[in-house]
């Protein structure tokens, strides 16, 4: 017969013999650090990411979101990132190269925003720029593009004069005249000009030119990191489902796209040789269309 002791213990010893519930595993997810201090080019890209990881949080688990140790070239983002190393989220221009390398989630996260250029320029030259009238009128021109951005190969496929340069060397180098105008997405160039005019007072943003050329900004993944990438891709069609994706776009975008006035300036169109074909152009709702814009 047990002692009084021995019932008491009893209970405890049966109690410690069974295991702990596991903690759910957090999911550790590491995105670019920014080039510069002054570099704000990300900032929507990683409120997206966080509102899609912060969406599947009851399917998926906890996660940790923070930027890599050290800043490094989109081509070396890229290339850590497919040898196993941080980051493990990297946002970048599709390319047909790049979605054979990496594991794309194709959802254009800027709704192809990318793909609607304004230039800076040197605030004297805005007369002759006013003057283009054609894609051969703009080809008498050279443009800036970062050494490894794949526009650089675009541009030249296309029958453009590039230059290349450092991302902060280029505002620099614009102004000293190495080449005549710096193509960015509307979604950058305001702030870029505000960020860099104190320092290159002669920068301006040309009044008259629209280039757009189908462009789509994905989320990538390692192709081994499947689950990331499934997870990414549910939180962002959640989002797109419920409106939140357009609200996210126009609150950081609305503004610089008011500012462009794009139903004021010429449009000229290229074609982006670098696609693959499956590309989802055909896909409305993925894609901003300035004949069709409404902000919410």
């Amino acid at each position: 017969m047990l002692t009084r002791r021995r019932l008491v213990q009893a209970p405890l010893l049966i109690a410690a013999s069974i295991p702990a519930a596991a903690a759910p595993q957090v999911q550790r997810v590491i995105y670019p650090a920014p080039e510069s201090p002054t570099d704000q080019r990300s900032q929507d890209m990683v409120a997206l990411l966080q509102a899609a990881l912060q969406r599947t949080e009851v399917s998926h688990g906890p996660f940790t979101l923070a930027p890599a140790a050290v800043a490094a070239s989109e081509d070396r983002q890229l290339l850590n990132m497919e040898q196993g190393q941080a980051p493990t989220v990297v946002w970048a221009s599709a390319t047909a190269e790049r979605e054979r390398r990496l594991l794309a989630i194709r959802i254009p996260a800027r709704r192809g925003l990318l793909g609607y250029r304004v230039a800076l320029i040197h605030r004297a030259r805005q007369a002759e720029f006013s003057r283009i009238r054609t894609l051969d009128d703009l080809r008498a021109y050279s443009l800036g593009q970062g050494p490894n951005w794949p526009e650089v190969q675009m541009y030249r496929q296309l029958r453009f004069k590039v230059q290349t340069g450092s991302y902060e060397a280029l505002f620099r180098m614009l102004v000293a005249g190495r080449f005549d105008l710096f193509p960015r997405g509307i979604n950058e160039v305001f702030d870029e000009l505000a960020a860099h005019q104190s320092e290159v007072p002669d920068l301006a943003v040309e009044d008259t030119l629209l280039i757009h050329y189908p462009q789509p900004y994905y989320f990538f993944v390692n192709r081994r990191d499947t689950g990331l990438a499934q997870r990414i891709e549910l939180g962002l069609r959640a989002m797109l489902r419920d409106g939140s994706f357009e609200a996210h776009f126009w609150r950081f975008h609305g503004n610089a796209i008011q500012q462009a006035r794009l139903g004021e300036r010429r449009l000229l169109r290229l074609e982006n040789p670098l696609l693959p074909p499956d590309t989802p152009l055909a896909d409305g709702p993925l894609w901003f269309d300035p004949k069709a814009m409404r902000r919410p």
